[in-house]
Formats: structure tokens, C-alpha cells, sequence
């Protein structure tokens, strides 16, 4: 454990040794990687692994990584995905530059290969349906039974599959399989098919096709189209590898990539299967591909984690050959070391009280300097209004608080951030019994919250906004999607967080924050990060909260608490 914990530091793992010693070897001259993503969704955390890994390898030993769209299943690809893949890969900060293709640039090609394999007697047209391919395959346990089509004359054969591609039969009547070894203790190597007949539009070839290669099929064709020198995968193509490489040994390819796998990402409390992700967002259990609770590069996007959290993660994860489970807590600190550096400081009241100063005078506006970032002078100040009303947060005050509580109570006095020590004198109720208002004094002496001349001490620093100058927004709080940290993906709508989103509809934020219309995030003092919303409106910002600030991952892996995240 401690030598992988030092060749994450190092930026070393097995993957970039392997490439380091086919470069030494002179196996190879220049690295070719690939990142070849199915257009059926949205891209997620764990691609954002596979991103970071082709294309950080290429960089690093000064080759380069393809972009590639691996487009064979037209009824489940659209172009809203294509653009979303694109602008995801971007946004991580990774480019393809000239080296943009899709699976189906190759589809006249692959249709050659096939036809090739017909004629050297490795592949046959099968009439039987799903079904009886699904019983005669056999089991882990039993091996598979030939298909009565298995022998089919060559010609015969050729025939049907150019009439396959002439449009002569409807979906599902024929199949084209690869014949290799139907009593193989690895199923995939059971006569695999390598075409189907799909009658449906595809989102560049149009209605030109209307039989589509399997992914297996032409996913390491493509890579020996492009030159691909190191093709890596996740752990679950493994047993997928001795048949990407047999196409290769029977195929006149113009190059020889060879697969690598690497454990792919899981993370608690997190399901990163497109059929699942998919499912939330047919179903309405999330408000689209972007929602902020989704673990798609999107909707991280748009809770306001920065790119550069998401790349210093995978870091920190590292790549190994066995997967494991990371706890997400890891993925807040990245984000918290990101955001504690670049994220300008704020107040805002979630959850408002008012606090009126009775010997404050009234119609008075001050303007207290505060700091934009405490730990960068570069960054400025800002003005802030203070007046006799202000509002406090509800929880930072206890009309009967315990023994160890330092907030606000009744004849306690604490100091408000940027302004003056106050102390509270008198709640008032309304006729519920609700504390509706708090009546304090403040001391003069103590502008800007500074100590006061006689040396007393307060044990609580409160944030709070100016009542006449607040500006109402917005604020969402986003917790985990689902209640269980392994969520089954099978069952996963019953273990959906209710919980998963609170509306703060009528926070009270400091002017600064409603002029701050870019995307630059914001740390609400002593609340969280947060980022605007693409709902916001002139006047109504909608906040999205990214992470709070309390720090359980540095707790477990006894890392030290970034500098901002003091607890409440």
C-alpha cells in the first residue's frame, strides 16, 4: 500500500511503466492512446478517470490521444450527446486537436474486413433468433453448442451478408458471427456476432446502413485504423481481450495496438452505470443530464466543481489493476483544496433571524472592509454594509444554549465578522412562541471586530447581512443522491436520498454576491462553496452549494484541514 501511495505521488503506475519500457525497448516510437466513448449518454466521474489517463499518458511521453466516438448503435445515439462528450473532454482540459473520429468513419472498411473473414471461412451468416444463440451459447459452467448455420457454404454465406446490407431483411432475421471456438471456456469467444441487421437512422451515416458492427467487433479495428499503440480499458473488457486480439491476428490491420486494463472508478455513495444514470433522468427522479446531484461531468460542472479538483482526485485515486471503492469523502477534499485557493469569501444567511442594535442610530450605513480571500492580498477587499438591522443565522443563536455552546445567547456577546462586538439583551416572541427578533447593544469601540481597548475576548465570530441592503436569492444545499453508500443498481430508485436537495427560497446575501454574475465560485463564510446557477435571473441568483466546509476525508486519512475550513 505505502508503494502504491508513493507512485501516485511520483505520477507513476503500472500502465505508464509499460509504455516507459515499450519506448525503451523500441517496441514502439510514439505513443498513440485513444479515448473512445459510446455517444449514448452523458460522460461521468469514471470516465473523467479514463480522460485523465489517455490523454495525461500521450502528453507525458509526448504522443498523442484520439478522440474517437465509437457510434455503432444508432438507436441509442444522438448528436446532443456527441456535442455534450466534446465539451466534457474540453472542460476537463484535455484537447484532441486534429485527431477527432468516430467509429463510423470506418464503416466501409469494416464491412471489407467482414467480408474478408467470410471468404477465409471465419464467419457465417446465422438465421437463428436471439433466443436460441442466447441457449446454444451454453453457460461458464457448460460449453455451447454450434449452430446449424455454423458449416453454411462460404458463398452462401456472402451472399446473405451482402443482402443483408442491400435491406432484403428485417430486424433481428440474420446475423453475421465470427466462427472461432463455441466450447471456449471464455464466452466471448463463443462465435460472437460482428453484424446485426438494424433498421434505424444514424446520427451522421443517416439511413446509408442498415447493419451496424458490434462494439467488439469494431472497437479494435478502429484502433488499428488510427494507429492506436496502447488501448486501456476498464477491468470488465479483460476477458474481452483474447478476442480484440484475434480479429487483429485474422484481419489485414495496418497496425497492432495492444489492450491494457486498469480498474475502473467507484465511488460511495455514487451508481456511474449510463443504464442507471440514464433511468434517473427518464424518470424524473433527476431534473436532467446536468442536475447537480448527478455524478456527470455536467452536473458537476454546474454544482461548480472545478476542473481542476476533478483532475487532482483521479490523481490522488491513482490506477491500479484491482478495483476498489473510493469513498467520496476523498473526491470533497479535492474539490475543498481547489476551491479554499481560488473561491473570493462571502456572507450570506441561509436561515435569517434579525438582530436589531438598539444604540446603533438609526438610518445609519456603514461600509466595512472585508476581505475577498484572507490568505491572498492579491485579491482585495470589498465594501460591505452594516446597519442597526442585520440578520444572523437562526442557528447561531440559543435562548437556553448548553454549557459548550459559544454563539449567541441571551447576555452573551459575540463579534460580527468585519464589524463591531454585540451582545444580546433582549428575544423577542411572537404569539406561537417563536423567536421572531433579537434586541442587543453593540460597542463602538470594536469597528471592523476588532478587540476592544480593555482586552475582553469573545469565543464566537458570526456572519450576518445587512437587513436594508440584502439581496434574496436562491440557495440550493445538495447532499448524496442516494442514502446507501453502495447503492444497488438494480433496486437503485428505492434507495434515492429525499433528501437529496433542500430550497433555500428567500436566503439573504450580501450585495457583492448578486454583482458577481461570472462563474467564479464563492465561499459563503463559515457555509460552504458555492456556485451560480444557469437559473439565475437580474436581481434573483439561484446558488448552487458545491461542498460545505467540514472536512471528513482529512479526519480519515489524517490529512491536514484546508485553511478556510473551520468548523462551526
Amino acid at each position: 500500500m505505502a508503494d502504491e501511495t508513493a507512485d501516485r505521488a511520483a505520477g507513476r503506475d503500472f500502465i505508464r511503466d509499460i509504455v516507459q519500457a515499450d519506448l525503451d525497448a523500441g517496441r514502439q516510437s510514439a505513443i498513440v492512446t485513444r479515448f473512445p466513448p459510446e455517444p449514448n449518454g452523458f460522460l461521468h466521474m469514471g470516465h473523467a478517470k479514463s480522460i485523465c489517463l489517455n490523454f495525461g499518458v500521450a502528453e507525458e511521453f509526448g504522443g498523442r490521444c484520439h478522440l474517437r466516438m465509437d457510434d455503432t448503435n444508432p438507436t441509442k445515439e444522438e448528436q446532443a450527446y456527441i456535442d455534450a462528450i466534446k465539451r466534457d473532454v474540453e472542460w476537463l482540459g484535455f484537447t484532441w486537436g486534429a485527431h477527432y473520429y468516430h467509429a463510423s468513419d470506418y464503416f466501409e472498411q469494416l464491412y471489407d474486413w467482414a467480408v474478408h473473414l467470410i471468404k477465409a471461412g471465419k464467419a457465417y451468416v446465422d438465421d437463428q433468433s436471439q433466443a436460441e444463440m442466447r441457449h446454444s451459447r451454453g453457460t461458464l459452467t457448460e460449453p455451447g453448442t454450434n449452430s446449424p448455420f455454423r458449416e453454411r457454404p462460404i458463398a452462401e454465406s456472402l451472399d446473405l451478408f451482402q443482402r443483408m446490407r442491400a435491406r432484403e431483411f428485417p430486424n433481428g432475421t440474420r446475423v453475421l458471427r465470427a466462427k472461432i471456438d463455441m466450447a471456449s471456456g471464455n464466452i466471448n469467444l463463443r462465435d460472437p456476432v460482428l453484424y446485426r441487421i438494424l433498421h434505424a437512422e444514424h446520427p451522421r451515416t443517416g439511413t446509408a446502413w442498415c447493419i451496424y458492427p458490434s462494439y467488439d467487433y469494431a472497437h479494435g479495428q478502429s484502433d488499428a485504423i488510427e494507429g492506436v499503440t496502447h488501448s486501456l480499458c476498464t477491468l470488465e473488457f479483460e476477458d474481452h481481450r483474447p478476442l480484440y486480439d484475434w480479429f487483429l491476428e485474422n484481419l489485414p490491420v495496418p497496425s497492432r495496438p495492444r489492450q491494457y486494463e486498469f480498474a475502473r472508478l467507484n465511488v460511495t455513495h455514487t451508481v456511474l452505470s449510463k443504464r442507471v444514470l440514464t433511468e434517473l433522468v427518464r424518470g424524473g427522479h433527476v431534473v436532467g443530464w446536468d442536475d447537480p446531484r448527478m455524478p456527470t461531468l455536467a452536473g458537476m460542472r454546474r454544482r461548480g466543481v472545478p476542473p481542476e479538483a476533478i483532475r487532482d482526485f483521479v490523481k490522488r485515486v491513482g490506477v491500479a489493476k484491482a478495483n476498489s471503492i473510493v469513498d467520496y469523502g476523498m473526491f470533497e477534499f479535492s474539490v475543498r483544496e481547489i476551491l479554499n485557493k481560488s473561491a473570493q469569501r462571502r456572507m450570506a444567511v441561509l436561515k435569517p433571524l434579525k438582530l436589531v442594535i438598539e444604540n446603533y442610530p438609526e438610518g445609519k450605513v456603514e461600509e466595512m472592509v472585508a476581505a475577498n480571500h484572507p490568505e491572498d492580498p492579491a485579491a482585495g477587499s470589498r465594501m460591505v454594509p452594516f446597519s442597526r438591522e442585520i440578520y444572523i443565522e437562526r442557528d447561531d443563536f440559543m435562548e437556553h444554549p448548553p454549557k459548550k455552546f459559544f454563539r449567541l445567547s441571551p447576555g452573551k456577546e459575540v463579534r460580527l465578522r468585519y464589524a463591531y462586538f454585540v451582545t444580546c439583551k433582549e428575544v423577542v416572541k411572537d404569539a406561537r412562541g417563536e423567536i421572531v427578533e433579537l434586541r442587543c447593544t453593540y460597542d463602538p469601540e470594536t469597528r471592523g471586530g476588532n478587540t476592544p481597548p480593555d482586552g475582553r475576548k469573545v469565543q464566537a465570530t458570526l456572519h450576518w447581512v445587512s437587513a436594508a441592503q440584502a439581496v434574496e436569492g436562491e440557495v440550493r444545499l445538495y447532499e448524496h443522491l442516494f442514502t446507501r453508500p453502495d447503492p444497488d443498481a438494480t433496486n437503485f430508485a428505492d434507495e434515492i436520498n429525499p433528501n437529496s436537495l433542500e430550497v433555500v427560497a428567500n436566503a439573504k446575501l450580501e450585495p457583492a454576491i448578486a454583482a458577481d454574475n461570472g462563474n467564479s465560485p464563492v465561499q459563503f463564510e463559515r457555509l460552504g462553496y458555492f456556485h451560480l446557477d444557469q437559473d439565475s435571473k437580474p436581481g434573483k441568483p439561484v446558488l448552487n452549494r458545491t461542498v460545505g466546509l467540514r472536512d471528513t476525508w482529512a479526519k480519515v486519512s489524517g490529512t491536514k484541514t484546508p485553511a478556510g475550513g473551520t468548523k462551526r
